[in-house]
């Protein structure tokens, strides 16, 4: 009997007699019309039946012309009726047999690329998903993996006999890509200090007792002596600066105001010290840091806060004598201390901070850059920040809270630094001093981080995770070498101290992850299939950036030729930012942070303004004080000549000058030029 056959390895191949039309066009038309012209279009001659059967005849060319064009079911049918014996690529219908027996030759391949996907046989391919797996279970085999030859129906099937079920293809399941092959695990490298890795499996943290470095035992917030001291804004911020650092402050400025005037009457209070802070803080708060002096006490554009709290002249005056240490033992300190023009203020408010509050499980090391272009011998450069030059200080910052937990300026070379030891593990051993030993988690990047500072660590009972420098000689040769595909992973682990990742997050990058806290490192099933080391270097590497963008937004910082008092800019920025935290947690209040500040500058100007509404008040009950304000007078020159010729608006009592704040006497609490009070 004779029969129509495909073979799925070759190209394309008809057997058609005259009494077989039937079937050829039940065959075509079960098909459809596009799948039967997807069979001509892809029909091509082997090139063993160039040289067997000779040129193609005028009908064969007529199949090859179709593929230019789209014919209707009948068109094909008629063509392929027309072909003879000798057109027929398939030869004459002795051969069927041979060509069955080469069926069951061949076997369908796997595409490597889909590892688990289930198998399509080649003759399946480019078929519709109904016509796969529709073979003949005879002698072909009952494989499905064997393609079947496409089957001609009968006359008796084209009678009216069913068709044949077809079968539905399997669901390909998506597999994460393994971190580390089979065949790689379990092999060691050597870094180039002799240090040894282990390539190891990926996996997640068998159940059981957690390592010690793992487990806080301290309880985070507040302390109990925070809690007790704390009732308002100003008591938060007076936990940080406290009366002692702001007597320091008011000793040093006045004795230097002395020096510079060589005369003891200048004088400022400590309320009127905090009035003077106060407008530092609301100038922040409203971003009036680069405008000029006289727009902020503008009596048409500037803000009344500025004018009621003090004048401009006498701000100014602050402003030139502020100084935060006694230039008598300046010279002596600075053998020891190189920051000792600063040190008072800035270590005192760190050790108020340590003080106030105990911080999470998770800390940030990194460093801050504080700009500013004052003169000053550790001045650092540093392009990857947005201000360029500054100041800059090692910070350790509580990750959830963005609490300031403990810092130091960098001032060069430090003497004290044991010999042999780097400057980053110097660093983050100095700044978690006070937190060790309580299961604490630091997170850092690959300026810090090291397999010894992990190593020092651990045995303090806290864990270490950050990048790695790929420069480091501790690491093993294939960290050097990029990863084979994209958003691939391979761990390596050492001695049970520290687990090593190297993860490519980019298509010529990779990135390195060393964690003493990771014992195992999973991988994800997202997209990018990142490893947790570096998902939890990601949530815990942000504590100090943050904190400095915090810091940034209502900067009290402006302008100064002097270092001292960007230190101290500084230090007040830091100190809202830790009051704001201790007052929220110990208080409950949902404020903002703008008006956090705004609402301690008030209560910081207070007494002063207090004080000085007294005092006008009484000036006013005195005989011969002029109840006109003074912004109502026209600013003249001081004419009693013994200032550097200041503009004032008030006029002298007795001889009706002007006089200024510096030439007036104090006498009754009026205006009394020193000329007409002696």
């Amino acid at each position: 009997m004779e029969a129509a056959h495909i073979s799925p390895e070759l190209p394309m191949r008809w057997v058609v007699s005259a009494d077989r039309t039937v079937e050829i066009k039940e065959e075509v038309t079960e098909l459809g019309c596009d799948q039967a012209n997807e069979r001509i279009l892809q029909e091509e001659t082997p090139p063993s039946s160039i040289t067997e059967r000779g040129t193609l005849t005028e009908t064969r060319l007529k199949l090859k012309m179709a593929q230019r064009r789209r014919m209707t079911t009948q068109e094909r049918i008629d063509m392929l009726t027309a072909l003879s014996e000798n057109d027929s690529d398939a030869g004459n219908v002795s051969d069927y047999d041979s060509d069955e027996s080469w069926i069951c030759d061949t076997v369908s391949s796997t595409s490597e690329s889909e590892e688990g996907a289930t198998e399509v046989p080649r003759s399946h391919r480019g078929l519709p998903r109904g016509r796969r797996g529709c073979g003949r279970s005879s002698s072909l085999g009952e494989s499905s993996a064997v393609p079947a030859a496409l089957p001609v129906s009968s006359p008796a099937a084209a009678a009216g006999m069913p068709a044949m079920p077809t079968a539905s293809p399997a669901a390909v399941p998506r597999t994460a890509t393994p971190a580390a092959s089979p065949a790689r695990t379990g092999i060691q490298e050597t870094g180039k200090d002799g240090t040894v890795w282990e390539i190891i499996s990926p996996g997640v943290d068998a159940m059981g007792r957690r390592a010690a470095q793992n487990v806080l035992t301290e309880t985070s917030g507040p302390t109990p002596y925070a809690k007790r001291n704390i009732n308002s804004i100003l008591s938060a911020f007076h936990l940080l600066i406290d009366m002692r650092m702001l007597h320091h402050i008011q000793r040093c400025t006045v004795a230097e105001a002395h020096r510079i005037q060589n005369n003891d009457s200048w004088a400022m209070s400590l309320e009127e010290l905090e009035a003077f802070i106060a407008i530092l803080y609301v100038r922040g708060a409203y971003g009036g840091k680069s405008l000029y002096l006289e727009s902020l006490w503008s009596t048409q554009w500037g803000i009344t806060f500025f004018i009621e709290t003090m004048s401009q002249n006498r701000f100014r005056e602050i402003m030139r004598f502020l100084r935060f240490d006694f230039r008598a033992t300046r010279r002596a300190r600075l053998q020891t201390d190189k920051f000792a023009l600063a040190s008072e203020i800035w270590n005192g408010f760190i050790e108020n901070s340590i003080a106030c509050y105990k911080p999470g499980e998770n800390l940030t090391v990194d460093e801050q850059l504080f700009s500013t272009k004052a003169r000053c011998r550790w001045t650092q450069y540093m392009p990857n920040k947005p201000d360029k030059f500054g100041i800059k200080f090692w910070l350790a910052v509580d990750v959830e809270s963005k609490y300031v937990v403990n810092g130091y300026p960098y001032l060069g070379k430090d003497e004290t630094c044991p010999a042999g030891q780097r400057l980053g593990d110097n660093v983050v051993l100095r700044l978690m001093e006070p937190y060790l030993g309580k299961g604490r988690n630091v997170t850092t990047n690959n300026f810090f981080t090291s397999l010894e500072l992990a190593k020092k660590l651990k045995k303090k009972k806290t864990s270490l995770v950050g990048t790695v420098n790929k420069a480091g000689r501790e690491l093993p040769p294939s960290s050097q070498n990029l990863q084979p595909q994209l958003y691939s992973s391979t761990i390596l682990k050492h001695n049970d101290c520290a687990t090593l990742t190297v993860y490519k997050c980019k298509p010529r990058k990779n990135v390195i992850i060393l964690s003493s806290r990771h014992t195992s490192v999973a991988i994800g099933t997202v997209d990018k299939k990142k490893p947790e080391t570096v998902d939890f270097y990601n949530d815990t590497k942000h504590g100090v950036d943050v904190l400095d963008q915090m810091a940034r937004q209502y900067s009290v910082k402006a302008g100064s030729r002097r270092w001292p008092v960007a230190v101290f800019y500084n230090v007040l920025d830091l100190a809202a930012i830790n009051s704001f935290v201790l007052y929220k947690e110990c208080t409950g209040e949902n404020i903002s942070r703008r008006d956090f500040i705004l609402k301690l500058a008030t209560e910081l100007r207070q007494k002063h303004f207090d004080q000085k509404t007294a005092k006008q008040q009484g000036n006013a009950a005195q005989p011969g004080f002029s109840a006109a304000p003074s912004d109502t007078r026209k600013r003249k020159q001081c004419k009693v000549a013994k200032c550097n010729k200041n503009k004032t608006s008030d006029i002298c009592a007795q001889c009706e000058r002007a006089v200024c704040g510096k030439c007036t006497g104090k006498v009754e609490k009026r205006y009394i030029c020193v000329d007409c009070a002696t």
